[in-house]
């Protein structure tokens, strides 16, 4: 009942109730330029979200198949998150996501050195740099050392910050 726009309501009021002070939507696909959110807001999200078993379930499996019986068909579904696939990587869930104004970002849930990690990637230079990223950050738990970031990826960086830099403020 009440369609879309309270489908959205719905959402900020959900937001506003975990403490998403910085958060506002507008359209519940997440492709809209006109959502807004930050990686602390993100982050009190992910955490409700692991509370839920199907969350967890569906955004932490390879692959999923949906049967459906009339019409009778099957519809699969792949992981764009790539540490999904790889066996060294205990994820309990991810989300991952692409607009031209957020870059590439992936959200995870993990566990290392048998700690609970939560990682919120925004903005990442290229295609596979949020999974090499999270490797870093996996590593610097681990061994204490990040490992070296692409030099392209740190001209990216300063481009990107230049810009917020150089930008008006919101109203």
């Amino acid at each position: 009942p009440g369609g879309l726009s309270a489908f959205v309501a719905a959402m900020n009021d959900k937001a506003e109730a975990l403490g998403m002070e910085q958060s506002r939507f507008v359209d519940p696909s997440g492709l809209s330029s006109n959502n807004r959110s930050t990686a602390d807001d993100l982050l009190r999200l992910v955490r409700a979200a692991s509370d839920y078993r199907l969350i967890r379930e569906f955004s932490d499996s390879a692959r999923h198949t949906v049967r459906f019986r009339n019409p009778g068909y099957r519809l699969g579904y792949g992981n764009t998150n790539l540490l999904v696939y790889r066996n060294h990587w205990d994820i309990d869930l991810s989300k991952t996501g692409y607009l031209d104004e957020a870059g590439r970002c992936l959200i995870l849930v993990t566990t290392i050195e048998e700690r609970p990690v939560a990682m919120v990637l925004l903005d990442s230079f290229g295609r596979h740099t949020p999974v090499g990223d999270a490797g870093r950050i996996r590593r610097w738990f681990e061994t204490g050392d990040s490992g070296s970031i692409a030099a392209a990826a740190r001209r990216y960086e300063r481009r990107k910050s230049a810009q917020v830099a150089n930008a008006d403020p919101p109203e």
